[in-house]
């Protein structure tokens, strides 16, 4: 059977005008984003292993949670405060015969990163992969006077500074063998202006993970990066106004952006015992927009 056209493969703009306030909810979006209930097939990499995913509520963040699952994981995920988003995500991850614990909280404070991983390890026992993935983008902004002291602070605080908590405190749980996947972003090698603190921390967690990659494996634990590119998820229709998320995805080389099931193999594939020598790389899942 022939493969595909990968321009085709996914819904391509214009999609309904739409707009919500933070955090966003996938529920309320439209279309829907595909996140592999339906298409995502396991190969049993991933049996018997512990996750902890950040951000999992939603977005690529369920996708991972539901692949993973599938593959043979059970699964934690930690999320901001989407309830609706996050019950959805456990009920796939239980109908794939695997345990999912939620884990609600705001992981700009340490007592929650803390709490997160306690939790983890007093119903599993262990870690065996951490996915950095939880983020918050706030509007796009005009001008720089919209890049307030908070807003920055909040953009930093969530994206890589509770990236440094949740390292230091799941590592002590991990053992040879374990692996730390980080989300980072087009954005941190084509940074847009009208999302500038977004784009900045995505830089910093690009050079975060390489060289947390040469501390890792002197335990025998890997770290490594998913950058994507433009993805269908609650960011766009929280952070853009109506008319651009109506477009998003439009000038990508593939003339539309991902869906979420189209950026879980990647993760899937970086936690495996297939990826046993690759450490401190960046895997990007862009649609042709250049890295470097």
């Amino acid at each position: 059977m022939a493969s595909q056209d990968p321009r085709e493969a996914n819904k391509k703009p214009p999609f309904p005008k739409q707009e919500q306030d933070f955090p966003g909810s996938e529920a309320k979006m439209d279309p829907l984003p595909d996140f592999g209930e339906k298409s995502y097939k396991s190969h049993n990499r991933l049996q018997g292993k512990i996750a902890l995913i950040t951000g999992g509520d939603s977005g690529i963040g369920r996708a991972v949670a539901l692949a993973y699952a599938r593959e043979g994981a059970d699964v934690a995920i930690s999320y901001y405060n989407e309830h609706e988003d996050a019950k959805e995500t456990e009920r796939v991850v239980l109908a794939s015969g695997k345990q999912c614990l939620l884990l609600p909280g705001d992981i700009q404070k340490e007592e929650v990163c803390k709490q997160i991983v306690a939790d983890t390890v007093k119903k599993y026992g262990r870690i065996d992969i951490l996915v950095n993935n939880a983020a918050f983008q706030g509007k796009t902004i005009e001008s720089m006077d919209e890049l307030t002291h908070d807003r920055v602070c909040q953009t930093f605080h969530t994206n890589i500074i509770a990236m440094f908590d949740m390292v230091r405190l799941a590592l002590p749980h991990m053992k040879p063998g374990g692996s730390i996947i980080n989300t980072s972003s087009i954005q941190s090698y084509q940074p847009s202006d009208f999302i500038l603190d977004y784009a900045t921390t995505k830089g910093a967690i690009t050079s975060f993970s390489k060289g947390l990659a040469q501390h890792t494996i002197k335990h025998g634990i890997r770290t490594n990066v998913v950058a994507p590119g433009p993805v269908w998820t609650p960011f766009i229709v929280q952070s853009f106004p109506p008319e651009k998320s109506a477009e998003f995805g439009k000038n990508n080389p593939m003339g539309r952006p991902a869906m979420p099931v189209e950026l879980s193999p990647s993760y899937v594939f970086l936690a495996s015992d297939e990826a046993t020598f690759i450490n401190g790389e960046i895997l990007g899942v862009t649609g042709g927009l250049l890295m470097g």
